[in-house]
């Protein structure tokens, strides 16, 4: 359950301000030790070879042949048993996932929506970032300045990352740790700016967008986040 002062700060969230709350996350001494914490990996061990040894002939020894045996007579336990103990030790099946509103919600504002967050749990900003890709691709991308959405209901970047929010998936603590990853990624790219800009570059395309948060996904899910 969220109180008014969770649900006024969901509702106030704009696209501009998660892109300036993510950059300065990005910036932080903390978040660098998390980016080059999980890109240093250790030497790999220098093994020298050894000398190679002439293989040595061994005679086999001559076996009677075996009579033949049921493989049942070798377990302990019968096999009805042991496929019994298999199919209990298997994982639940996954919880039903609530699946994205479609044209007509896109195009709703995104409080009609808020009622989704009841009960949901927070996420990795990984998986956050793989509902904010299935807003853009599901319900559209636009690079409109300084809007969340047109009026068809496609998303910018960062629009995504506010509607995934909304719709239930991660708290706003999330959704500035899956900018920063954003951002990571772009820098990685060589794009010094923020999000916004990027995402309103002419030339830019939907391919562009979906290809940027497939990659920021794959950099959290590699540091564990």
């Amino acid at each position: 359950m969220y109180g008014d002062d969770a649900l006024m700060a969901i509702a106030v969230l704009t696209p501009d301000q998660l892109d300036g709350q993510a950059s300065r996350l990005h910036d932080t001494q903390a978040w660098q030790q998390i980016v080059t914490g999980w890109e240093c990996t250790a030497p790999e061990p220098v093994i020298t070879p050894a000398e190679p040894t002439p293989p040595r002939l061994v005679e086999p020894p001559e076996l009677e042949p075996a009579e033949p045996s049921d493989w049942r007579n070798l377990l302990s336990v019968p096999v009805e048993r042991l496929v019994d103990d298999t199919l209990r030790t298997l994982p639940a099946p996954p919880p039903h996932e609530r699946p994205l509103p479609g044209r007509l919600g896109a195009m709703l504002p995104d409080r009609v929506h808020l009622w989704r967050r009841v009960g949901q749990r927070d996420l990795r900003p990984s998986t956050h970032l793989g509902y904010a890709r299935q807003i853009l691709a599901e319900w559209g991308w636009q690079n409109t300045p300084y809007r969340l959405r047109n009026a068809r209901g496609a998303r910018c970047v960062c629009g995504a990352l506010i509607s995934a929010h909304r719709l239930g998936y991660g708290s706003l603590d999330t959704v500035d740790r899956a900018g920063a990853w954003l951002i990571t990624e772009l820098r990685a790219q060589g794009w010094t700016g923020l999000i916004g800009p990027w995402n309103r570059v002419p030339g830019r395309t939907a391919a562009d967008a979906l290809a940027l948060v497939d990659g920021a996904a794959r950099r959290a899910a590699s540091a564990g986040h």
